[in-house]
């Protein structure tokens, strides 16, 4: 039983929804070969409300913000504030993060964030995977449900 129990923690841990994530971007990468052919094209086809509704676009745009989301959780955080900082003079995280809240909150903010992070990790997953399913149909590619 307790074995059952930590395989099913492990599968929600962190960690595994990142690697998720980033083999499902790194798979669509390796799929679009011609990111261009993306523009233009509507993200949202029947059933696919819940993973594009988060943001509006075409297919292009998803693309380049999944993989720039790739790179950040690769590369972290600090080396991407400062490239929007220098690219767009935005306060970064790290300046926010200085703003500190009380001691008996940090557990309480710390699985606040957690949580929101594997949600926001699991919908960006399905939306790299429903993105490179699309590409294929886009394409031609047989074996995605067609």
């Amino acid at each position: 039983m307790m074995q059952i129990c930590d395989s099913y923690n492990q599968k929600n841990s962190l960690f595994n929804s990142m690697n998720r994530f980033i083999g499902a971007v790194n798979n669509m990468d390796q799929t679009i070969m011609v990111p261009s052919l993306l523009r233009d094209v509507p993200l949202d086809q029947e059933g696919e409300k819940e993973v594009s509704s988060f943001q509006d676009g075409d297919m292009y745009g998803s693309y380049v913000l999944l993989k720039s989301i790739r790179n950040d959780i690769e590369w972290g955080v600090l080396q991407a504030d400062e490239r929007r900082k220098e690219k767009h003079g935005v306060t970064t995280a790290l300046e926010m993060s200085r703003i500190e809240p009380n001691d008996e909150d940090l557990e309480k903010l710390f699985h606040f964030h957690l949580n929101g992070l594997h949600t926001v990790l699991s919908k960006l997953t399905r939306k790299a995977n429903t993105l490179t399913n699309r590409y294929k149909q886009e394409i031609g590619i047989g074996g995605c449900g067609n």
